[in-house]
């Protein structure tokens, strides 16, 4: 008879989208994970399979949760010119408080693994491609409201966008403390639209 779980899958992967985040898939060991999950051997891999599977699935969870937030944002909005501020002003604050320089989970595994694993590669370019056509709702959007200016085409201007907050993430785990560095980022990129 096979023995049943006694662990939550979906708590086991945030712990582990925790770990992954703050030591990168390659810092991060077999021993770390049992740990940190609390987890032993057998359980983490026959649940999970390899640390690579286990960073695979940690990975796309963190993106559905990320994606499922920013939609949800830009859908209860008002002011999408606004809210984008607020999102940006967001990832500011959090860089600037975080001791750890964590970044962003997606743009770290970009950097360290998606030139080197397929698999992480097409989460990422996935990633990519699902937040360019959320800002570009959102952004189509905040035009057809007459709160951003239609003098770039919505799709272009959300993948400015994207690249900026990825830029912003990257600054932040580059461990950028400097908010002066940000203030000036965000004044130049909100002057375009």
């Amino acid at each position: 008879m096979a023995r049943t779980k006694e662990f939550n899958e979906d708590q086991a992967l945030d712990k582990a989208i925790e770990i992954f985040w703050h030591k990168g898939y390659n810092g991060t060991s077999a021993q770390d994970l049992v740990t940190h999950l609390g987890l032993s051997r057998s359980s983490l891999y026959d649940t999970f399979g390899d640390k690579q599977k286990l960073f695979s699935q940690s990975l796309q969870r963190y993106q559905k949760q990320a994606k499922d937030q920013i939609v949800e944002l830009f859908d209860s909005s008002e002011n999408i010119k606004e809210t984008l501020q607020d999102i940006f002003k967001q990832a500011v604050v959090e860089s600037l408080q975080d001791r750890i320089t964590k970044g962003c989970f997606m743009v770290n595994s970009s950097v360290e693994l998606a030139m080197h694993d397929e698999e992480i590669s097409k989460i990422v370019k996935n990633n990519s491609q699902i937040m360019e056509e959320v800002f570009t709702n959102a952004v189509q959007k905040g035009q057809d409201l007459g709160q951003i200016s239609k003098q770039l085409d919505a799709k272009v201007l959300a993948r400015f966008i994207f690249n900026n907050y990825s830029g912003i993430r990257v600054l932040a785990r580059a461990g950028e403390r400097d908010k002066q560095v940000y203030d000036d980022i965000l004044k130049a990129m909100f002057s375009l639209f």
